[in-house]
């Protein structure tokens, strides 16, 4: 209570209010001084005051063996993960809690980490969080209380920066691929702003959603964003500037959809070592998608194809059949955690293909490899050819 009340004075909050949940981030092992506060709080009997998830781990808990994770750093991330576990959260290990029972509802005040989410709970739900650090969340979680700050204040969820689509065609709209580049251009474009987007023809599901919510907050600090006619709290345009002009109006061109697409590659040869489908983790939507592109096909012996999930949705998968149709397309699964967070990939695996914006972002920076972005067919052709190969007919027209 009193690290939150600290921060609270420091974020200026007039005071704290009730969360009604937590998720919490800091359970990625990332250095012994984040082991140690966490099993510092559970050797003192720690335990949640509001229901509380918790994000992906440092590793697959029952899995690791399978990969380069050494045994070493695997033994002190499983500490955090049990130390976290040991407070009364509930062991979802994903980032995309949005998408378990687990998920809020709009207007609810809640303490999330893990940006992807908190752009997501904000923008799509209409829950109310801020940005919650690592070592901060459980704090949160543990008092149930929050600084009564940032968007959690209505004032602060107003749209800044409008961004409006010219002349981007109706068809690659409803293409998966385009929420992810427009998450990128939006992010890169307005920093920490709240922008809103105008002149979106088609009406996006939640996992295109999710995919413009993880790659916005990747390239960019967006922690809100609105789509007129789409978003809650944004059914017209002076709803979502809470009836303010917006403080700059940007155009988001073609030409300027397509360099962005070309800048989340970082390669330009057609080698390929893996694939990887996941970041957010895929839903069982998503795998539903993805089921009827390998359905009766195999990848390459020389390309790994990984898909990354959670172990609700991978359980969900196992039991209708859909896990034993991606194993049969030589599909390798991993839970809990996320490529980004852990050892996990061999040293000689240095070129990877995604369809997420947020793995091809970070993957040069955090992993030193190549990425190649492309969307979800374009992954699994790329796979059964053993090479990279991208379809560009959306993006010419």
């Amino acid at each position: 209570m009193s690290i939150v009340a600290q921060m609270a004075e420091v974020q200026g909050a007039s005071g704290l209010l009730e969360i009604t949940q937590a998720h919490i981030d800091a359970t990625v092992y990332v250095g012994d001084a984040g082991l140690e506060f966490a099993e510092r709080l559970a050797a003192q009997g720690a335990k949640v005051a509001v229901p509380s998830t918790l994000n992906v781990g440092a590793l697959d808990e029952h899995h690791w063996r399978e990969w380069a994770v050494p045994p070493e750093w695997a033994a002190k991330a499983l500490r955090q993960m049990q130390a976290y576990e040991s407070m009364g959260t509930t062991p979802t290990w994903t980032c995309a809690p949005y998408q378990t029972s687990h998920r809020p509802k709009f207007g609810e005040h809640i303490a999330w980490g893990e940006s992807n989410a908190i752009s997501f709970a904000n923008s799509v739900i209409g829950a109310r969080t801020e940005r919650y650090a690592d070592m901060f969340d459980i704090c949160c979680a543990l008092t149930g209380r929050a600084p009564a700050a940032g968007l959690h204040l209505t004032a602060n969820r107003a749209g800044r920066l409008l961004l409006r689509l010219v002349a981007v065609p109706h068809e690659l709209q409803r293409d998966d691929s385009f929420f992810t580049v427009l998450g990128y251009v939006m992010g890169r474009t307005v920093g920490n702003r709240i922008p809103v987007v105008e002149g979106m023809l088609a009406e996006p599901d939640e996992d295109q959603l999710k995919a413009l919510a993880a790659t916005a907050a990747s390239s960019g600090g967006v922690s809100m964003f609105h789509v007129i006619g789409v978003t809650p709290e944004a059914p017209t345009h002076e709803a979502a500037f809470h009836g303010r002009h917006p403080e700059k109006t940007l155009e988001i061109t073609m030409d300027e959809l397509r360099r962005a697409r070309s800048e989340l590659t970082s390669t330009e040869g057609t080698h390929l070592d893996m694939v990887v489908l996941g970041s957010p983790h895929l839903s069982i939507g998503e795998i539903k998608r993805l089921l009827p592109m390998v359905e009766g096909k195999r990848a390459h012996s020389e390309v790994q194809f990984l898909v990354t999930t959670s172990r609700a949705v991978a359980h969900l998968a196992e039991r209708s059949g859909a896990m034993e149709r991606l194993r049969a397309f030589g599909a390798k699964v991993t839970v809990d955690t996320c490529i980004l967070t852990t050892p996990m990939l061999p040293e000689d695996v240095r070129v990877l293909m995604t369809n997420a914006g947020k793995f091809a972002y970070y993957s040069p920076g955090l992993l030193s490899r190549e990425v190649v972005f492309g969307g979800m067919d374009d992954c699994v052709r790329s796979a059964i050819a053993g090479r990279v190969v991208v379809e560009d007919r959306l993006w010419q027209k």
